[in-house]
């Protein structure tokens, strides 16, 4: 099967796919912010080139780098201001407004329950008790976990602590000698291969700035589409709830659920159970809909030729292999493994015809 030259080279790059593919499940959990950090660094490596470009040869490489990671350091930050008072402050409204809305809850189904045979009595200031002394100790439990972690050698508190410092750094080195890196990369590759590598090494940075730039769209259309929704609805912080919502479903499952969330909490304070419950079913049933079956297969899948079901099932696989990270990479290689299967598909048929 692999007598020929060509074929013994498809067979040695299969093996190192494969070794690196064991290596990389091996060593997830320390790959991760170095992974986060090369994907940030594919996507905004030519926001670089093009102000290194604009700016003359003399402009220093370190100084735009430092300006574009500091951009989209201060674009995350930003995102994370628009959730965070929104969720501390519908925290205060549960603790105050759910006492009133449990009576006004039990008032409306006495009756109904009366008529069943069942009682229920809710005593409001108990629940604000409750409440209180509940959030209390989930702060103080939090706060004790956090110091015991630190206490005896970091474990989860340490670990989130490093991967915020470090892929930063990672992602300023990444931007500024990822391209001597390749270079020298390219020098371990024979002569006879270097035409085919540098070939699929095209065809995949194609491939992947397709996923880029049809990532952005779905991100903008839902963000546009969740504003929209829950504005219709009346909710009063549409806005920062729909912008986050959109711009946060390049983490699948992570952003909708934060999302969803933290329309609930607003909802259910500031509107009737039945509108709340209306407008979370319609306008993230819905934007769920659009995503998965509609903008995600033809405005990603499409565009990296990718069927929709592969999409999913890329999705659950490499979740269910790397984690959290491995749904963050799933498409981008899937779409990567995609351009290496045609190559092997376009080798095979040419062998057949060749023996034929």
């Amino acid at each position: 099967m692999f007598s020929s030259p060509d074929n013994r080279f498809i067979a040695a790059w299969l093996a190192i796919g494969i070794a690196l593919g064991c290596l990389l499940w091996w060593l997830a959990p320390v790959l991760t912010p170095f992974l986060v950090a090369a994907a940030m660094a594919y996507v905004l490596n030519p926001l670089v080139n093009g102000l290194q470009l604009r700016l003359g040869p003399r402009f220093p490489r370190e100084l735009g780098v430092l300006l574009v990671e500091l951009l989209f350091l201060l674009l995350i930050l930003a995102l994370i201001g628009l959730v965070l008072p929104v969720f501390f402050k519908e925290a205060l409204r549960v603790q105050e407004q759910l006492p009133p809305l449990m009576a006004n809850l039990q008032a409306e189904s006495a009756p109904w329950l009366a008529k069943l045979g069942i009682e229920v009595n809710i005593d409001p200031q108990s629940v604000k008790s409750f409440l209180s002394d509940h959030v209390a100790s989930m702060w103080e439990n939090g706060l004790s976990s956090v110091l015991t972690s630190l206490q005896i050698g970091g474990s989860a508190a340490l670990a989130l602590v490093g991967n915020v410092v470090l892929i930063p750094v990672a992602l300023f080195y990444f931007l500024l000698d990822g391209h001597h890196v390749l270079d020298h990369l390219r020098e371990w590759v024979p002569l006879k291969a270097k035409g085919s590598v540098a070939s699929f090494v095209d065809e995949a940075d194609q491939v992947l700035g397709e996923y880029v730039r049809g990532q952005v769209l779905v991100m903008l259309i839902l963000s546009v589409y969740y504003v929209a929704g829950l504005s219709l609805f009346g909710l009063s912080v549409a806005w920062p709830i729909g912008i986050f919502t959109g711009l946060a479903v390049f983490v699948p499952y992570v952003g909708f659920g934060v999302g969803l969330l933290l329309a609930a909490l607003s909802g259910f304070l500031e509107m009737a159970p039945m509108q709340a419950t209306i407008m979370l079913a319609v306008v993230f049933g819905v934007g769920q809909i659009i995503e998965g079956f509609f903008l995600t297969p033809r405005l990603i899948g499409e565009r990296i030729g990718l069927h929709p079901l592969v999409v999913i099932f890329a999705l659950l696989a490499f979740g269910q292999l790397l984690g959290f990270v491995g749904v963050l990479i799933a498409l981008p290689a899937s779409a990567v493994l995609l351009v290496a299967l045609r190559r092997l598909r376009t080798h095979y048929l040419a062998s057949r015809l060749y023996v034929g």
